[in-house]
């Protein structure tokens, strides 16, 4: 890929500050990995995560660099619905705060997000969802990677691919070192910076440009940006917020921690996280609304948050953005790793491969998958075939399929397999003839629409009476056990 020629730190600022921030990163790693020990201290911090640190992983992991960088890009091309939509986003961590208690309740013990569904909906839909799963995993970590290129690309001028190659091999080193463990404590210094950069960034620019320069020049060449009645921006607030849902309720990146934190945590810290969350997508893509004031030509959308932050703060604003960015983007990368990892070896090693596999070996494979994801998403970012948003919101068909099934798995005893597998197949193909067909705005919302539809109809038609003690049964198996 080509150096950007708006570029405004140098390369070798922009060395100096991966070279500073890959270090503490690694260090920060090595040290509160050092007693992840056992398997269950490498997938699940020990299952004695606390408040404070389980509000601060959860708003880390969910302020992505996919926050910082396609929220200015939906701001620009769908104005004030677009940054609006997209913060929505926090209302998927506040629904998961009562489906984590309810998890922890039924699964004490578990491991997945795949244990609950091969418990709960039997051997094919836990395939049907292992694939969507990992699809999804592999989509969101392709973005950060190529979140990571862009941004070091559009601020410094140095290669994309270099810049992509050397943060996914700091995160996946120190993901490596301590697992769940050096996850959530990173994530919690993270958040410090990220939430402290943001205020600062947007204290200034409102400082350098104003509202009214603003609105007026919003208002003068792009008024379409101004417009609460855009149909397509109000179909995308919609389905943000069914793909947030969707995002989280499926992803073994939010169950994870609620089999990590402490019994008393889980309410709480995803509540708080959400409340905390919302503001900062706003915050992120209000800036782009400058483009038109500050007379910018952007190469590509999804670098118009670097580039506009740069144009208004110049030196210390680019080196402020890049330092945000790479927070929510290490903090994002490392809990994928970690949770995607973790659904590698636990449903796929240790459910088709290995299943007498006992909790020794899982915790020497558990490295090597670290790395053989971090490689497999390096290889798929070497060629940057899409956008950012492009590629996210292609993976939303298929998340939002999950929604309902899950949400009747953990209160329904009515609902049934062949439902939960029908609802999954149908929103999913459904889901991706609307992105083609109309646009990636309306996935989410049609999978999760068609899904909805069949569960329901699927429990009134033939309705199952499952046994909530069932889902108990890992609590009761030693690691290494054939799954039944």
């Amino acid at each position: 890929m080509n150096t950007v020629n708006s570029a405004v730190l140098d390369a070798n600022t922009g060395w100096l500050i991966l070279a500073i921030f890959s270090v503490l990163w690694i260090f920060l790693g090595w040290l509160w990995g050092r007693k992840a020990k056992q398997l269950d201290d490498f997938m699940l911090a020990g299952r004695n995560v606390g408040m404070a640190l389980g509000i601060a992983t959860a708003m880390a992991t969910w302020v992505t660099s996919n926050t910082t960088m396609a929220a200015p890009q939906l701001a620009l091309q769908l104005g004030i619905w677009g940054m609006l939509g997209y913060s929505l986003g926090s209302v998927g961590l506040m629904l998961f705060a009562p489906l984590a208690r309810r998890i922890q309740e039924l699964m004490p013990n578990g491991y997945t997000s795949g244990d609950f569904i091969r418990l709960r909906y039997g051997k094919t839909a836990w395939r049907v969802f292992l694939v969507i799963s990992l699809f999804y995993g592999l989509g969101w970590l392709i973005s950060l990677g190529m979140a990571g290129g862009v941004l070091i690309n559009a601020l410094t001028g140095i290669d994309y691919q270099l810049g992509m190659s050397v943060i996914l091999a700091i995160c996946v080193t120190y993901t490596m070192l301590g697992g769940l463990r050096a996850v959530i404590g990173t994530d919690f210094v993270q958040t410090i910076i990220i939430l402290v950069g943001i205020v600062l960034l947007a204290w200034l620019a409102i400082d350098r440009v104003g509202f009214e320069p603003m609105h007026l020049a919003v208002l003068e060449e792009r008024p379409e940006l101004l417009n609460l009645l855009m149909p397509a921006a109000i179909m995308f607030l919609f389905n943000n917020l069914l793909f947030g849902v969707g995002e989280i309720f499926h992803s073994n990146v939010w169950w994870s921690r609620a089999f990590a934190f402490r019994r008393d945590v889980g309410f709480k810290a995803y509540m708080i996280a959400g409340i905390f969350w919302m503001p900062i997508p706003i915050v992120a893509g209000f800036i782009a609304l400058a483009t038109p004031a500050l007379n910018l030509n952007i190469p590509a959308a999804d670098m118009v948050g670097p580039m506009v932050a740069a144009k208004l703060l110049g030196f210390g604003g680019a080196v402020l953005v890049f330092i945000i960015v790479f927070s929510a983007l290490a903090s994002s990368l490392d809990s994928l790793l970690a949770a995607t990892s973790d659904l590698v070896l636990q449903d796929i090693y240790r459910g088709h491969i290995r299943p007498d596999a006992n909790k020794e070996e899982l915790r020497k494979a558990a490295r090597w998958v670290v790395l053989l994801l971090g490689m497999i998403t390096w290889l798929l970012c070497l060629p940057r075939l899409t956008t950012l948003a492009s590629m996210l919101y292609f993976t939303g068909a298929f998340v939002a399929s999950t929604i309902w099934p899950i949400i009747a798995g953990l209160y329904l005893k009515k609902a049934s397999s062949s439902g939960a597998i029908i609802a999954m197949l149908s929103g999913t193909v459904l889901g991706l003839w609307a992105y083609f067909a109309i646009g990636f705005y309306v996935a989410a919302l049609v999978s999760a629409i068609i899904s909805m539809a069949v569960v329901f109809f699927s429990m009134w038609l033939k309705p199952e009476q499952f046994e909530w003690a069932r889902l108990n049964e890992i609590s009761n198996k030693q690691a290494g056990v054939k799954f039944s």
